[in-house]
């Protein structure tokens, strides 16, 4: 790795991190250069603009939530869709959990923005990829007769992702307990009903 590529990781990690606690918005080339220990012409040098950082801030958020999300699932290759799922699910709300507040993925979508936003396309990109992977293991759940036939695969991941949802939300009202046992219990029930 040449010397540029490690100084635009370091910077990537240090805004990563930045971000995380104070949210997307608030990430500035002055504020990163501050904690990143360089000038602001040296992390502006990498990026040029305060949108492209933070595109570049989503992009190398996504490599990690692969890593710390997916990867352990395929690492333990679990001997079932359901148990891989269940481990996916559990990697997922241990992501959330990460940031002080709340999902870095989810305070930076504004629905409303401009479609042509780059930012916004790169949210849309990573969250349309996470969710097709959760409808693909739901097919092959399907495919391998663990879940019924009749499951119709975009409405299982739609009350996944609304149970995570109902998990953040309630969480960050104290409605939730720290284990998650509302998340857990709502999943259960969900795979008691796909069953076969």
């Amino acid at each position: 790795m040449s010397k540029r590529q490690t100084t635009r990781e370091h910077i990537l990690t240090t805004a990563f991190d930045v971000a995380s606690t104070e949210g997307l918005d608030s990430l500035t080339i002055g504020q990163l250069a501050k904690a990143a220990g360089m000038s602001k012409s040296g992390v502006f040098s990498h990026f040029n603009s305060k949108e492209n950082l933070q595109v570049a801030v989503i992009e190398f958020a996504g490599q990690l939530f692969v890593e710390r999300v997916i990867q352990p699932a395929r690492i333990e290759a679990p001997d079932s869709i359901e148990k891989k799922l269940r481990v996916l699910l559990k990697h997922w709300l241990e992501w959330n959990q990460s940031f002080q507040g709340s999902c870095m993925f989810l305070d930076a979508w504004k629905d409303k923005a401009n479609a042509d936003s780059p930012l916004q396309s790169a949210l849309q990109a990573l969250t349309r990829h996470w969710l097709e992977y959760l409808a693909v293991q739901i097919d092959k759940a399907k495919s391998q007769g663990e879940f019924k036939p009749s499951l119709d695969t975009w409405q299982g991941v739609y009350r996944l992702y609304g149970n995570y949802l109902s998990c953040h939300l309630f969480h960050s009202l104290a409605l939730e307990t720290d284990d998650r046992q509302r998340f857990w219990q709502g999943i259960e029930d969900m795979f008691t009903e796909w069953r076969v």
